[in-house]
């Protein structure tokens, strides 16, 4: 029966809202019971003030210092496992993070921080999460391919602030300077102008995915006019041109 329950958990289960990952050492309000890493709680409680970083509750002055540790979310977190995000490989929940230290799939996915983001969470009045805007977000990114048909080079709307007209090196310029902490799912506008794209393929660390993926002009290296089997077959052939 244990091993059931522990079936039942995903990663999901063990989300902080604040760092959006996996909890450390999680603490619980006494009031509205939410869930946060500790670090994450007190950080935002010194910027915040006395309200509950989610939801504005009412936090008491002890655990505004001495959070209380939930427990059972650590307990189930040393029980349960799950997949890695990015390899897919089951890591019980109380590694992952450490898991993810080392796992090169997510670390190219995503990159590897230790910051926790000066994050703003968008809620309703009940203090839920709000994720309506990700639809808004896949609409917006469909239709980056189309935001550079007048002039020679293509450009791209932030999804962050959708201030318009950047060209790649402009987004991303604009983006370490004016979102480094900012972490909110969305979908990149360059990934989604390219000929493969997934259009609803979502990256939730929109600054690091563009440092390690789109520091360099795809265009300066493949034909993007060709489709993916195409340009392996291209590269195929011009291999076997190379004088080494």
């Amino acid at each position: 029966a244990a091993a059931a329950a522990a079936a039942c958990f995903s990663e999901d289960d063990f989300y902080c809202p604040v760092c959006q990952e996996v909890f450390k050492t999680p603490v619980r309000t006494a009031n509205c019971q939410h869930v946060f890493c500790r670090k994450c709680f007190l950080t935002a409680i010194r910027e915040s003030g006395t309200h509950c970083p989610l939801c504005r509750g009412s936090v008491t002055k002890k655990e505004r210092t001495y959070p209380k540790r939930a427990l059972d979310v650590e307990n189930s977190m040393k029980k349960a496992s799950g997949g890695c995000r990015c390899c897919e490989k089951q890591v019980r929940f109380s590694w992952m993070r450490q898991h993810y230290k080392t796992c090169k799939k997510y670390q190219d996915e995503y990159g590897v921080s230790s910051i926790i983001p000066n994050l703003q969470i968008s809620q309703d009045s009940t203090g839920n999460s709000r994720s309506d805007e990700m639809s808004d977000n896949s609409e917006m990114a469909n239709n980056q391919i189309l935001q550079g048909e007048t002039s020679r080079h293509q450009t791209f709307k932030c999804p962050l602030c959708q201030e318009a007209n950047f060209t790649r090196q402009r987004l991303l310029d604009h983006c370490n300077s004016r979102h480094l902490y900012q972490i909110v799912p969305v979908i990149c506008p360059i990934c989604v102008s390219l000929p493969w794209a997934d259009t609803n393929q979502v990256t939730r660390n929109l600054v690091s995915h563009l440092n390690l993926r789109h520091r360099f002009d795809y265009g300066e290296f493949v034909n993007l006019q060709l489709d993916e089997e195409a340009q392996y077959q291209n590269a195929v052939q011009e291999s076997c041109h190379v004088n080494f």
